[in-house]
């Protein structure tokens, strides 16, 4: 998942597809089950969203290679989120509330620029070949090594929030755990094998995913 900068187009286009394929399936289920309702509008708005920044990231913006095993988790995680808010929705049949549906969409539009820019704030300096070997520890990842999957949980609680139900907050506490029993292990070793020192002393001064938290 780490170090992979071979072009992987089969990979991209597998994630690509299985989100088309994903958002079809949503439109379907929102428009059958709800009427066309405010909720239902806004959560197939926010996974448009979603897709287009999401490919742009993997296609324009951050184009670097993609594993079959990331290509794969990706293509379920963006299944859970694309159907599970959906059917989650449905389930529990909400009631439209404007605070949460205003609370939901200042977090996902929040969270989708902090994983958004952060990335993009780091993309020169991987670019750059004077930098090789060297560990970025500037932008907004000075202020948390994960700084980008913060950005990831905060924007899926803004997709349970806009999708207006208890039962949608599943989703959003299931990611935290898989990041930080999962990805954020996997990740520090991987910069602590790739790094040396330079990890050891970042970390030692750097909070691992929420700023001046944890």
């Amino acid at each position: 998942m780490y170090g992979l900068h071979k072009p992987t187009i089969q990979e991209k286009i597998m994630i690509f597809l299985a989100e088309i394929i994903y958002l079809i399936i949503a439109y379907y289920l929102l428009s059958i089950a709800n009427q066309k309702s405010a909720i239902s509008i806004g959560l197939f708005i926010a996974l448009l969203i979603t897709t287009l920044r999401l490919t742009a990231m993997m296609f324009i913006w951050l184009p670097r290679g993609i594993s079959w095993q990331e290509a794969i988790m990706n293509s379920v995680a963006f299944g859970i989120y694309y159907l599970g808010f959906p059917i989650l929705m449905i389930i529990g049949n909400p009631k439209a509330n404007l605070t949460l549906l205003i609370i939901g969409w200042v977090l996902f539009l929040g969270g989708s620029i902090l994983n958004t820019v952060s990335e993009l704030l780091r993309k020169p300096f991987k670019d750059n070949p004077a930098n090789k070997g060297k560990l970025y520890t500037g932008g907004l990842f000075k202020h948390a090594i994960h700084i980008n999957y913060l950005g990831d949980c905060i924007w899926v609680l803004g997709l349970a929030l806009i999708s207006n139900n208890m039962y949608s907050f599943l989703t959003p506490l299931g990611l935290i755990f898989v990041f930080i029993f999962g990805y954020i292990p996997k990740s520090d070793d991987y910069l602590q094998n790739k790094y040396g020192e330079q990890f050891t002393a970042y970390k030692k001064k750097t909070k691992k995913l929420i700023p001046f938290i944890w």
